[in-house]
């Protein structure tokens, strides 16, 4: 920036020709890659072990991940996806690795992990950013988590169950599925938001009471009321008519200036 600073009018040119440097170092050959342009660099290497012990060692170095070294691995596709599971069953490595190659499986559509991120979700806790992620997965891999996703769920801990209520919502018809989120529903008063749209999701008009008496008890407040009669309205029904005008959060959103 001092070097060139004399070139651009203020910072903001300089920031807006930054795309253009970058390609011109990427395509520039480097003498401190032998010769190899930054580019073409990681594209001379193939090999499942060394690619993804390669980001391991990065992210214990503390430096940032080389979005072309992510990129390597992905083209080399298929042979890298076991390396990456078995990074995933490594507890010793660090977090950002395995968050990584979670993300790396996910963008390859890669369904070799299904049973482990089955597994994290058992007995997992409430916040758990390996365990989301990995469920954000399980999402994208469709219609065939839903059979194993059943199986587990009788197994699972009540933030496993939630969690995996989030992905089989999707699926309606299934009376287990119906019953979970109904009876979360119930004794989660202060989440009644979240289990509404579940409910609503599955499609079974008989949650209507519930939902119902929910959106007329004068605990909810406004936007728990606002999703309760959302779902009310996605099954058939009519929510019951409620006044917001004390409301705090009805009044933020409706506040004129």
């Amino acid at each position: 920036m001092k070097e060139h600073g004399k070139e651009y009018r203020n910072y903001d040119a300089m920031e807006a020709d930054m795309p253009r440097i970058y390609m011109t170092f990427l395509n520039t050959p480097a003498p401190w890659l032998e010769g190899v342009t930054p580019g073409a660099y990681f594209t001379q290497f193939e090999d499942p072990k060394d690619l993804v012990d390669w980001m391991v060692d990065y992210v214990r170095k503390g430096v940032p991940l080389p979005d072309l070294l992510l990129d390597q691995i992905q083209a080399v596709g298929k042979p890298c996806e076991k390396r990456l599971v078995n990074l995933l069953k490594d507890e010793s490595a660090p977090e950002e690795a395995r968050m990584t190659a979670i993300g790396l499986l996910r963008e390859m559509e890669s369904t070799q992990p299904k049973m482990l991120y089955i597994s994290w979700q058992l007995n997992r806790q409430a916040e758990d950013e390996l365990a989301d992620n990995a469920l954000e997965s399980l999402s994208a891999m469709g219609k065939s988590v839903v059979q194993p996703l059943l199986e587990a769920l009788p197994r699972a801990n009540d933030a496993g169950q939630e969690a995996l209520l989030d992905v089989l919502a999707n699926y309606p018809g299934n009376e287990q599925v119906y019953q979970l989120a109904l009876r979360l529903f119930r004794e989660n008063p202060k989440r009644r938001a979240l289990f509404a749209s579940y409910l609503a999701k599955l499609g079974d008009a008989r949650a209507l009471p519930e939902l119902l008496r929910a959106a007329d008890d004068p605990a909810t407040g406004y936007i728990d009321f606002i999703e309760l009669r959302s779902a009310i309205e996605q099954l058939g029904g009519e929510a019951p008519e409620r006044d917001f005008d004390d409301d705090p959060d009805y009044q933020a959103l409706n506040r004129t200036t």
